[in-house]
This record gives structure tokens, sequence and C-alpha cells, in this order.
């Protein structure tokens, strides 16, 4: 398998998101801001990587890309402490015992390289803790995460790539 990797430095990363204070969804873009009638609940960093492979294009025979596969990320909270895990599903899960699952919605371009902004309309919540109640999540301030630049092609067909990504995962619950 080969692994592109590159280096995120976790005190940088975190540092950066430590001070978030509630989003202002009236500056994000249209197509990831959350309904009115919801309310900022919890507030976590996912440091990780996205799994991509190459893949034949179901709608064009003979072209390949690089397709994604699956997330894998560990959540902080703003004292830096683990909180959780984010993995394919998508699911966000606390190490209190409450999980999340959802459904993507809709996603927002962001500068290149980097993964889109995301929103997400969340299943019912398991248990009690961090993530119970939650009625959508945002990925906010991405870096990394894009699918790679190197070439997928014939020769590449089956190769998987991990690709290293931070974000900011913003939890909301009905007013």
């Amino acid at each position: 398998m080969n692994t592109l990797r590159f280096v995120l430095s976790a005190t940088a990363l975190l540092a950066a998101t430590s001070a978030m204070a509630n989003v202002d969804n009236a500056t994000l873009p249209e197509a990831v801001r959350v309904p009115e009638g919801h309310v900022q609940k919890a507030w976590t960093v996912g440091i990780g990587e996205v799994t991509y492979a190459c893949r034949e294009k179901a709608d064009q025979p003979g072209s390949h890309a690089w397709t994604f596969v699956v997330p894998a990320a560990t959540l902080y909270d703003a004292a830096k402490n683990v909180v959780g895990t984010y993995y394919g599903g998508p699911t966000w899960e606390a190490r209190d015992g409450s999980k999340v699952t959802g459904k993507q919605l809709a996603i927002a371009p962001t500068s290149a390289g980097n993964l889109p902004l995301q929103l997400v309309k969340a299943n019912p919540s398991v248990g009690e803790g961090r993530f119970a109640a939650t009625t959508y999540i945002q990925r906010l301030n991405t870096v990394g995460g894009a699918a790679p630049a190197q070439g997928c092609d014939m020769a590449a067909v089956g190769k998987e790539v991990k690709v290293a990504y931070q974000a900011d995962y913003v939890f909301y619950g009905a007013r």
C-alpha cells in the first residue's frame, strides 16, 4: 500500500483551534449553515487521515480517479484532551459512550488541498454525554485531507493512499 503523509503540527493545530468560540453561521457559506432553531453544544478538533483508492470511474470506463474510502481521526477538546474518535459512517464516538451518525446534506469548497466544509444531519444519537441529542454536525477549518495530487491511472488501480488532515467538528442540538 502506498502511503502519502504530511506532518501536521498537533501543537500548532490545536493552538489555532483551542480558542474556538461559538460559530457564527452567518459568516459561513450558505450550504453548510445550520438551520435556525439549533444551538452549538459541543466542539472538537479531529486529527487523522483520509484513505483514498485509485479506481476506475463508474461513469467513464477507462478513466481513473482517487476515490474517498474512509476517514479516521482522534477527536480532541480545547484543552487538548482526547474525547473520542471519528470514523466511516460518518460516526463520531465519544469516550463517555455517546455516539452519533449522520448523513451529509451539503459541502462547500475551501482552499486547494483541503477537505471541503460539510454539513451533516444527525441520526438519533446513542447514549448520554457529549454527543447526546445532536441534530447537526459541521466540519469547518479543514487542513489537508484532499485527494492526492499524484496520478491515478491504470497502473495505480487498487493502490490506496492515506492523506493527513485536521478539521473542527461542531455539534448542534435543538433549542
